[in-house]
């Protein structure tokens, strides 16, 4: 019995408490408010750990990431820059997961008077500027690319376009009444609150559709691990529920 009882005090002697850790998540700039609240939730249920947040368009976080900045999650907008970055070795391939759902939306500033109410009214003479994504590096303005090419829109509304370096940036412009529209994903819109108006629902593109995944060079995998599972987990999902995402 005491041979026992002297190994359980040596187990507990000799095991290391699992050490507290710091990650970074870089995520797309329209989880910007979702993600803050899954943060805080985070360390609210794991004591110790801590969570540095990066938001910016995907594809300039992936080059960040090329570069060598310590990011331990990776979560995109669309599922291309999250293959770029399996492509290039950057994250574990086995740890990818879609978690989340989004939409496409027209909007114009509150009390715009040029009664937008479709895609089509784009090319009224009266709108001279239109908001988007830039399609090179903003997944918001790919998804608006392929939405304006489906509707046989895009080539005619070239001189118009004021290309946005985010998605958040494309809502500010709208949001000052600065351009007469713009395309944004439906859970930006719903951030602007009574600044913008959603004048349509775009279609003829893909599923807005959101990946994350440990990075390869995770300085600390189990803390990783963690908020990726805890972005999938119940809680994690009723949070992004209530900023406007569904889930995958």
């Amino acid at each position: 019995m005491r041979s026992i009882l002297l190994s359980l005090v040596l187990l507990t002697v000799l095991t290391p408490p699992a050490r507290a850790a710091e990650i970074t998540v870089s995520a797309a700039a329209s989880l910007t408010n979702a993600f803050t609240e899954v943060k805080d939730a985070f360390m609210r249920k794991h004591a110790g750990d801590s969570v540095v947040t990066n938001f910016a368009a995907s594809n300039p976080l992936l080059k960040q990431m090329e570069e060598g900045a310590p990011v331990d999650v990776f979560a995109s907008a669309d599922q291309k820059t999250m293959d770029d970055a399996a492509a290039k070795n950057l994250i574990v391939p086995s740890t990818r997961r879609n978690f989340a759902l989004n939409g496409l939306v027209l909007i114009v500033p509150a009390g715009e008077k040029n009664r937008i109410a479709s895609a089509a009214d784009l090319n009224k003479k009266e709108v001279e500027r239109i908001a988007i994504g830039n399609p090179a590096s903003v997944p918001a303005g790919r998804y608006a690319r392929q939405a304006l090419t489906s509707a046989n829109l895009w080539d005619g509304l070239q001189a118009k376009f004021i290309m946005g370096e985010s998605v958040r940036q494309t809502l500010d412009y709208v949001s000052r009444g600065e351009v007469q529209a713009g395309i944004v994903y439906a859970t930006d819109a719903r951030q602007a609150g009574d600044k913008v108006i959603v004048a349509a629902v775009l279609s003829g593109h893909d599923p807005v559709s959101y990946p994350i995944a440990v990075t390869k060079n995770a300085g600390t995998s189990r803390a990783a691990q963690a908020f990726v599972d805890f972005v999938l987990s119940k809680e994690g999902q009723e949070i992004l529920a209530k900023y406007g995402f569904s889930r995958p």
